[in-house]
């Protein structure tokens, strides 16, 4: 079987379900001031009430949970804005529940999307529509004449007076006078949670600060109980309650396959000659207490503590590699004369003890020609290291994100780098011993050697389940921008995590350009939102 194209194939059925949504957009994140209190509690009690609040928001688009009690209780509500489809909302959710948790340890925070809210306390807030950190964020893009502004705020009022009597929604666009084509466009919602004359008051609060941001294009007010969003752009769903027409799809998937139909000719041609994975695989057995240490103590893994402290000079600055989030690497040499890269964790919390010792495991059990190879570990100094083969060209992203290396990389090249991470990944999900899926495949992880190969490295959050399973429920872990969102919103994690993964770095591979989904940008497009 053409294993390649399907990873293909499945990264691009994946991407169109996201394409060309512009409503995930972050528009702002607020904090608490407050310290949770324990966090033992308070970190459970917060993942539980996103777990039910998820389950609500697949059949109505909005969410109330209550988990706890004293001073780690969490109330939780979240809401999707009325013109959103169920799967956009969905979408919308998963997102938010992503970035909220950068709140901590502050025990409270609410999130502001262009399609939907999101927010957490310590005390119950659901009647709540006026607060300090009420605010309007305007856009920093065209200045308008007057005849639009008047047209704007006739929007935001007929919007305004219509929605306490509409469950708190409503959308309006009025033309701009002596512009056939041209109109203002106006969204308002308020929280379900609040009765008709609270929602009016926040509304009418909201629409007092946004009308200050004309003349400019845009401008959303992000209030306690409501929000409120005017723009020369009309970024209203067309048909409320449904999906995306046809035609926005068959457009995405032509951008899309257009832009990659030549790979994915070459990576048919050069899968050809894979071997046929055997019908029988061995259960997965190396993650049992017994195997694990008998691993650690081999003898061909074992490295003196003192051993790897003498090759990176004492972990000298200079031979520092790059840094990650579970640790830093350093370039070292052998007594025998060999190159090693050395990964160096502090283990200050249990997680990444377990991360430690989850990428001993797997990576030990697995040997391929696009993996890196793992020479040894050592977990009897001060602090745990891992020993892998020495590359001397570092990550991927250190070429295509930089404008003079990325010239050595030919169209030759990248097909070349594209093609060895699929068939390491194949190999992961189809042709080793165990199942195994990365969850971190990006373009930092993706190391080259001296003939820029490509070889997939770092598996601290890898998992691996049997033969006989579909999937398995874990706790939500990677790199924004770079999860499937059906991951992010239902935690059940298959290898359609890799696949999503892989089509954000094939898309990075061919444009140069790099998925930023940061935080501070208020209004920064994805990659799958500027590639459709």
């Amino acid at each position: 079987m053409k294993k390649a194209f399907l990873f293909l194939v499945g990264s691009l059925l994946m991407l169109v379900r996201v394409a060309g949504d512009p409503r995930v957009h972050t528009v702002n994140i607020t904090c608490g001031h407050q310290l949770e209190h324990n966090s033992s509690i308070f970190v459970p009690n917060f993942v539980t009430t996103m777990e039910n609040i998820s389950e609500q928001m697949r059949t109505s688009g909005f969410g109330l949970a209550v988990t706890g009690s004293g001073l780690d209780i969490n109330y939780g509500l979240a809401q999707c804005y009325g013109d959103l489809s169920l799967l956009d909302c969905v979408l919308c959710y998963a997102e938010a529940r992503t970035l909220l948790p950068q709140c901590y340890p502050y025990n409270g925070g609410r999130i502001y999307l262009d399609g939907c809210f999101m927010r957490s306390e310590n005390y119950s807030f659901f009647g709540e529509y006026e607060g300090p950190e009420d605010r309007a964020v305007c856009g920093n893009g065209t200045r308008k004449n007057s005849s639009f502004q008047e047209s704007a705020r006739k929007a935001v009022m007929r919007a305004v007076a219509s929605a306490p009597s509409n469950g708190g929604y409503a959308r309006v666009q009025v033309q701009v006078s002596g512009a056939a084509n041209k109109s203002a466009y106006v969204l308002v919602n308020c929280w379900k949670t609040l009765n008709s004359s609270s929602c009016e008051a926040c509304l009418a609060n909201a629409s007092a600060s946004i009308l200050g941001c004309l003349p400019w294009s845009e401008g959303r007010a992000l209030n306690t109980g409501c929000f409120m969003r005017y723009s020369d752009k009309d970024f209203l769903n067309k048909e409320p309650g449904k999906g995306r027409s046809r035609g926005m799809i068959a457009a995405i998937v032509v951008s899309v396959v257009s832009a990659l139909v030549v790979l994915a000719v070459g990576i048919v041609i050069g899968t050809r000659v894979w071997k046929q994975r055997s019908i029988e695989r061995k259960r997965r057995g190396s993650n049992d207490a017994e195997k694990l240490v008998k691993t650690l103590n081999d003898d061909s893994l074992n490295f003196k503590y003192s051993t790897l402290e003498k090759a990176t000079g004492s972990f000298d600055e200079a031979n520092k590699l790059g840094q990650g989030g579970f640790g830093t690497v350093y370039k070292g040499v052998l007594p025998d004369g060999r190159e090693i890269a050395v990964k160096r964790l502090f283990f200050n919390n249990r997680h990444r003890a377990a991360n430690f010792y989850n990428e001993v495991n797997i990576i030990s059990s697995v040997e391929h020609k696009n993996l890196v190879r793992l020479l040894g570990c050592s977990c009897s100094g001060p602090e745990s290291l891992l020993v892998y083969e020495f590359l001397p060209n570092q990550s991927l992203d250190r070429f295509i994100f930089d404008s003079a290396k990325a010239k050595t990389l030919t169209w030759e090249k990248r097909y070349e780098i594209i093609l060895g991470t699929v068939e390491g990944l194949v190999y992961l999900h189809e042709q080793s011993k165990i199942r195994i899926i990365h969850r971190d495949i990006k373009a930092s992880n993706i190391l080259l050697d001296s003939r820029l190969r490509a070889k997939i490295a770092d598996f601290g959050l890898a998992r691996s389940f049997q033969e006989d399973k579909s999937h398995i429920s874990t706790a939500i872990a990677g790199t924004l921008g770079y999860m499937a969102p059906e991951y992010l919103a239902h935690g059940q994690l298959t290898e359609k995590a890799d696949v999503y993964s892989f089509g954000m770095l094939l898309l990075e591979i061919v444009t140069g350009r790099q998925n930023n989904r940061s935080k501070n940008s208020e209004y920064t497009d994805s990659l799958l939102t500027i590639v459709s």
